[in-house]
């Protein structure tokens, strides 16, 4: 798989090359379509992951590329579900240590899934409308399911 880009600079991932046209796919709609290659240049090679990745929505795409493990994703939801939350509140109701709450806290601002806010005249934190919609979208799809993943 490669990818190519058309003359206005829109990103495609090659799927089949003839003489005269190439097979390609809108990783962002996944609509395929057949064009010109006289319209297509070869991208980067290295790009066609990041490429492949955009099928994901952007919001869902920051969220999964935030959170390093389960417990930061609980943290994440709990916020979404309960939040805003003061700093305290999340330390009393987590198990995480200050130092580790803090730094998945930063960690989330700076990707933009989180934003400080004051709660009861407290530093807090809320997440991010990206963030919520990211989390809307993940959960209706483990909703579909039951919540049951099929992991032991």
């Amino acid at each position: 798989m490669r990818t190519v880009r058309d003359e206005s600079g829109d990103v495609y991932l090659l799927l089949k090359r003839s003489d005269e046209s190439s097979l390609v796919r809108d990783p962002r709609s996944g609509e395929e379509t057949y064009l010109d290659n006289d319209r297509l240049e070869l991208a980067a090679d290295d790009a066609v992951l990041e490429t492949a990745a955009l099928a994901v929505p952007s919001a869902v795409r920051r969220v999964l590329t935030a959170v390093p493990n389960e417990r930061a994703l609980g943290l994440l939801v709990a916020l979404d579900d309960r939040g805003p939350l003061p700093v305290r509140e999340l330390l009393d109701a987590t198990d995480l240590c200050e130092s580790d709450l803090h730094g998945l806290l930063a960690e989330f601002r700076a990707a933009g899934l989180l934003e400080e806010r004051r709660v009861a005249g407290e530093r807090g934190y809320a997440t991010t409308d990206a963030a919520a919609d990211a989390l809307a979208s993940l959960t209706r799809s483990s909703d579909a399911s039951g919540g049951q993943d099929d992991a032991p």
